[in-house]
């Protein structure tokens, strides 16, 4: 594969590759890597993907633990030998669960359990054979979901958590409803789906993106059915010593006070980048809002917040407006959980747009959603999202299953209870010190930041390139290598993977490295050879320019 060594050029280099996903350019990276693990004997390191190599084990342990609980009751009611049993019954459920709990003191996830049921009775006076229950038949897993967009007490205390992790403990006043779903990126689908459904956004609408992004908010908007016209807004500020400081410019936001632009995507913090929006630039969202284009839909994933102390969501500062994505996969090393909400204030503009419809669309969404409801028009629009979820016809076997939703419910409990924060706080020590291994290795400089997340980074090679070698070797760089070049390089040269910036809308010349996934003797590793292929491009550049 001579034509990805440091001799390539962009008229040797597929073009082709710079099109597709760079997710599915990972699976070509890898099988390179995989190759250079036979001929050259290094160990493939898989920094391409975020999918973390940590899991938080004590709600583990209390769903697990749970589990033999809601066995037991279901044996109280039918205990055939065979193997069958009955369900769990509600009456006097919380009085065994209380002698239970006592009977299995000290087992591993029962500190936990008795934790959160305590916390249920005293914050939000439930009922404690309620709650049981649910806890029981979530754990069996024998009945579909009631109410289908979120079980009741996974709702109350999912609440509670996105009240103290994404609005800083500080929420707006009056409740979030919650619409559980198959991990972030079936909600991500369900939104667009049901703006599109309920004619809050049509094909060849303007919407904006604030770019870096997760690729599947740049491609989805291209898609036929959704064909948009996307505004880019870019972070591309820079600070004094020429340096990314990942941030967004006030008057690229300000486009956004033109009223066609109907919606507007944000991932706070960003992916790649990994930074929250700083003040300047959320008071410049608000200001669009609150001044000049008030209709403004705003859809935030928020999935890394909780890898920023004292993080505040768009959706706390502007829940009229906002539509939350979060996902429990990376805080919690959940992702093949699938556990994630979506979650609207319960006064939003989306209720309020489709209440301004003109008759003849109010008409057509009384006709798909009339088997539900004889009252269409006062239909939750969270609600229709459930229903579009499952084609609206299969509506009542619609929501995310009750496994699923206890085990969210455990995170959600893990981290309120968790008063002192020790697991965020070993959580950022874990990610941080592998953020320094990189970038202490590579011999670039990496600010100190408050707002960064650090769970990725995105390093810019051209930033370093002219720090180091200057302009001419930008220009060198740029006339005679592909951007993907690093990449390429980096799979077949040492077995490391990592993605192309640029595939994520972000500078042609980075490379997005995910901090989550591996260890940190693997990130002394990837910052030792990206400063190496840096310096063997400069070293060529100086040979070519004496001969």
């Amino acid at each position: 594969m001579e034509y990805l060594s440091d001799k390539s050029s962009v008229a040797k280099m597929d073009k082709n590759l710079e099109k597709i996903s760079p997710f599915e350019l990972k699976n070509r990276l890898i099988e390179m890597a995989d190759e250079s693990v036979k001929k050259m004997a290094h160990v493939m390191l898989n920094a391409g993907r975020g999918n973390p190599n940590w899991i938080a084990t004590e709600a583990r342990e209390a769903f697990f633990i749970l589990g033999s609980f809601a066995i037991a009751e279901s044996r109280r009611v039918m205990d055939m030998p065979e193997g069958i049993a009955g369900i769990p019954q509600k009456e006097g459920i919380a009085q065994r669960f209380e002698l239970w709990l006592k009977t299995h003191e000290g087992e591993p996830g029962i500190g936990l359990l008795k934790r959160t049921y305590n916390y249920m009775l005293m914050e939000h006076a439930v009922d404690p054979d309620s709650l049981v229950h649910e806890w029981a038949e979530s754990m069996a897993g024998n009945q579909y979901p009631m109410p289908d967009r979120i079980l009741k007490y996974t709702e109350i205390l999912v609440r509670d958590y996105l009240n103290r992790e994404m609005c800083d403990g500080r929420p707006p006043q009056g409740n979030f409803d919650l619409f559980a779903t198959e991990g972030g990126t079936a909600g991500m689908c369900y939104v667009f789906d049901s703006l599109e459904e309920n004619f809050l956004l049509h094909r060849g609408d303007s919407i904006a993106l604030m770019v870096p992004a997760f690729t599947p908010y740049i491609e989805i908007p291209e898609l036929t059915r959704y064909d948009y016209d996307v505004l880019n807004i870019s972070a591309d500020t820079i600070d004094e010593n020429g340096l990314h400081t990942w941030q967004y410019k006030v008057e690229d936001i300000n486009k956004l006070r033109d009223p066609k632009y109907k919606a507007l995507f944000v991932i706070n913090p960003s992916n790649p980048p990994s930074y929250e929006l700083n003040k300047e630039c959320v008071d410049a969202i608000k200001d669009v809002v609150n001044r000049w284009n008030p209709n403004l839909m705003i859809i935030t994933d928020d999935v890394y917040g909780t890898f920023v102390p004292g993080f505040r969501s768009l959706l706390a500062d502007l829940p009229f407006n906002t539509i939350c994505v979060y996902s429990f996969s990376k805080y919690f090393g959940a992702t093949g959980w699938r556990i994630a909400v979506n979650a609207i204030h319960e006064n939003n503009v989306f209720d309020k747009l489709i209440a301004a419809l003109p008759r003849k669309r109010k008409s057509e969404l009384a006709k798909r959603y009339g088997s539900l409801t004889t009252d269409v028009e006062k239909m939750k629009f969270i609600d229709r999202m459930v229903a579009d979820s499952r084609q609206v016809a299969l509506n009542h076997t619609a929501g995310l299953s009750l496994p699923q939703q206890m085990q969210m419910s455990l995170f959600a409990a893990f981290s309120l209870l968790d008063k002192e924060d020790k697991y965020r706080h070993a959580m950022l020590n874990l990610i941080h010190s592998r953020l320094k291994a990189l970038w202490d290795n590579t011999g670039f400089i990496l600010p100190d930041d408050p707002l960064r997340a650090g769970y990725y980074s995105e390093i810019d090679m051209l930033v370093w390139a002219k720090k180091f070698y200057g302009d001419d070797f930008v220009h060198y760089l740029k006339s005679t290598y592909n951007p993907l070049n690093v990449v390429f390089r980096l799979a077949t040269e040492t077995g490391l993977v990592v993605l192309n910036g640029g595939g994520f809308d972000g500078p042609e010349w980075s490379i997005r490295v995910s901090l989550a996934n591996l260890n940190e003797k693997d990130y002394i590793k990837i910052g030792l050879s990206i400063r190496r292929i840096l310096n063997e491009y400069a070293e060529k550049w100086k040979s070519e320019n004496k001969s």
